[in-house]
């Protein structure tokens, strides 16, 4: 996976993040309940917090090795994972249909960050 690749990726989340915290803060705010909210805001904060992490990847590590490579795919299927499951469980909650099937998938994204993060410390160990 080539520097850039990771930079469109970041860009992209971060812009995502950027408008699904306007979208919820504007548009979601009156039909979700406080909890709802709370949880929609968890899934775009983590999504821009691993977004300036996929950035700053890109921009200081070649990602040659099969570490790296491993490191930031774990972060960019992670935040896909925790953070857009965590979207669809909001809006389909507040509709009246909660999508139950996504409930196990966000702590799958979790564990997909997390992964992330442990690969970024073995690879400066």
């Amino acid at each position: 996976m080539s520097s850039s690749l990771v930079i469109i990726f970041a860009a992209i989340f971060g812009a995502l993040a950027i408008i699904l915290g306007a979208f919820g803060a504007h548009a979601l705010k009156k039909q979700f309940t406080p909890e709802l909210m709370q949880s929609f805001e968890t899934g775009v904060k983590y999504q821009m917090y691993h977004a300036i992490v996929l950035l700053l990847l890109g921009f200081q590590l070649p990602l040659q090795t099969t570490l790296e490579q491993a490191m930031v795919w774990c972060f960019i299927i992670g935040i896909l994972l925790f953070s857009f499951s965590i979207y669809g469980l909001c809006i389909s909650s507040a509709k009246g249909n909660k999508i139950k099937i996504l409930g196990p998938i966000t702590p799958l994204g979790g564990l997909c960050l997390l992964a992330g993060w442990i690969l970024l410390a073995i690879n400066f160990i």
